[in-house]
């Protein structure tokens, strides 16, 4: 039986660079020696890991016409993107022995919904609990970025609908993600560093992290 792989998140708000970081991630990570014989890297993102995914994540980014989804049904969409998410592709490369790396989980969405929206927070964690049967990943980064620099970052690039929300919206995410880190013990990185540095200090965090640890066994 294969032992259980592991599980990592990029969190963060739009501009910290997570986009690039999954790829340089999914370039290191598989050469970098931590990860078992035989393993792969899976990487994904939420929403949109799964088909189902893919037609959620329009319909909450880019909706067509009057089709934008209400605060609570947004909410809700979020939750059945996960739910696929972690049934169809997570928990079956996990099982296999395999690595996954997701851009975004569910601190996205106690930072968007719950700081953002006003979202109850208990409420987005029962959610998350039946969405993910419990399951939690084994380390979460958070790109962490003043969010001016990430509104000059994004520069005239069009806006999906989450970002068109407003500056006071995505001042509240920012704000949330911060208190989600020190709530949760992630691990916290500079975004607004070069690309190579944050790439150099993620590699010492995952070596410290797993290397430490050895070999993750089956749980």
């Amino acid at each position: 039986m294969a032992e259980r792989g592991r599980f990592l998140v990029l969190e963060g708000i739009d501009g910290c660079g997570k986009t690039t970081q999954l790829e340089r991630l999914g370039s290191w990570l598989p050469a970098s020696g931590l990860m078992p014989a035989g393993a792969r890297l899976v990487l994904t993102r939420e929403p949109g890991g799964t088909v189902l995914g893919q037609a959620l994540r329009q319909l909450l980014l880019h909706p067509p016409g009057e089709a934008a989804p209400a605060p609570m049904a947004e909410l809700l969409l979020y939750a059945a993107d996960r739910a696929q998410h972690v049934q169809q592709c997570i928990q079956p490369a996990l099982r296999a022995g395999h690595w996954v790396l997701s851009d975004r989980f569910v601190g996205s969405t106690a930072a968007y919904q719950g700081y953002g929206r006003g979202h109850d927070l208990e409420l987005i964690d029962q959610l998350a609990a039946m969405a993910t049967a419990g399951m939690e990943p084994d380390l979460t980064l958070l790109l962490e970025l003043p969010l001016a620099e990430s509104l000059r970052r994004r520069g005239h690039r069009p806006a999906d609908r989450i970002e068109a929300s407003g500056e006071a919206f995505l001042a509240r995410v920012a704000a949330g993600f911060s208190a989600l880190a020190q709530e949760r013990g992630w691990c916290r990185l500079d975004a607004s560093e070069s690309p190579e540095a944050v790439s150099a200090s993620i590699q010492r965090q995952l070596r410290q992290r797993f290397e430490r640890e050895g070999p993750p066994g089956a749980r």
